[in-house]
């Protein structure tokens, strides 16, 4: 095999060998470069350092030792892996890099629909689609028949307040904790003598105001009966406890009636 190294000194045949020119075989040699010419640095001058292969990955270091280049090393260089993995370190602490997989059960990503709580873990696309569409919250609605803990129509002629503990409500799929707004259907009656006559029912919102779900007021002309009917939504929050209904009448003749009918729930 052909020698990588040029030598600092030639000889002729019949020339004198002395030690100046055996100096210079060593002082002056060079690293053939990849097209065969020397690549010049010196090994005993710290001035003249250069690159020991042209176009290479390698150089002399100021302290003389060969070394990589930065960026010297090329993909093609390096040792080839699996298909499908990265190189990485999954260890949980210092170590040499290894091909670790990009999707399984040590990968990057972790194939599973279920999904856990790794926080050094992805999920697939497939993973997460899978997760959206088993989870996914659809509002469908649910009637109400009843409520263990008080009747679910109410009449009143006065101001009174109704609490419904929500987790008793009963119909058909119902489900308290998924539960975001009932439906009540209410009318509301005043006959007006010598004073204006008010008949609202309100509703406690998630905030914990009270708001006007329906109401109606006479105030002329006198000695008539009116009255407004309506089915409205009343709001309530993920996880609240009661459902709180207010009639709040004033002045002469009033009446309010209401039904929960049903709620909005997501499945």
């Amino acid at each position: 095999m052909a020698s990588p190294i040029v030598k600092g000194q030639a000889f002729g045949t019949t020339e004198t060998v002395t030690a100046a020119k055996l100096q210079n075989i060593v002082d002056n040699s060079t690293f053939k470069g990849t097209d065969g010419n020397g690549v010049s640095f010196s090994a005993s001058s710290g001035g003249d350092l250069g690159a020991c292969v042209a176009a290479g990955g390698l150089e002399v270091h100021s302290t003389g030792q060969l070394q990589i280049k930065d960026n010297g090393v090329t993909l093609a260089k390096m040792a080839t892996q699996a298909d499908q993995t990265v190189l990485g370190n999954v260890s949980g602490g210092t170590a040499v890099p290894t091909a670790v997989p990009i999707v399984g059960a040590s990968g990057v990503l972790k194939n599973d629909d279920a999904l856990g709580t790794s926080d050094t873990q992805g999920a697939t696309q497939g993973n997460i689609k899978a997760y959206v569409d088993a989870n996914a919250l659809t509002p469908s609605y649910v009637g109400i028949s009843s409520n263990s803990s008080l009747t679910i129509t109410q009449t009143d002629t006065s101001t009174t307040t109704h609490t419904y503990p929500i987790a008793n409500f009963v119909g058909t799929g119902f489900n308290a904790a998924k539960v975001t707004g009932f439906y009540v259907q209410i009318t509301a009656s005043c006959r007006r003598l010598s004073t204006k006559t008010i008949a609202d029912v309100k509703a406690t919102f998630p905030d914990g105001s009270d708001h006007i779900l329906l109401g109606h007021s006479c105030d002329q002309p006198e000695d008539q009966v009116s009255e407004s009917r309506g089915t409205v939504f009343c709001p309530v929050s993920i996880g609240q406890t009661n459902l709180v209904i207010k009639p709040t009448l004033s002045g002469n003749t009033r009446t309010t009636t209401f039904t929960i009918v049903g709620c909005t729930q997501f499945v």
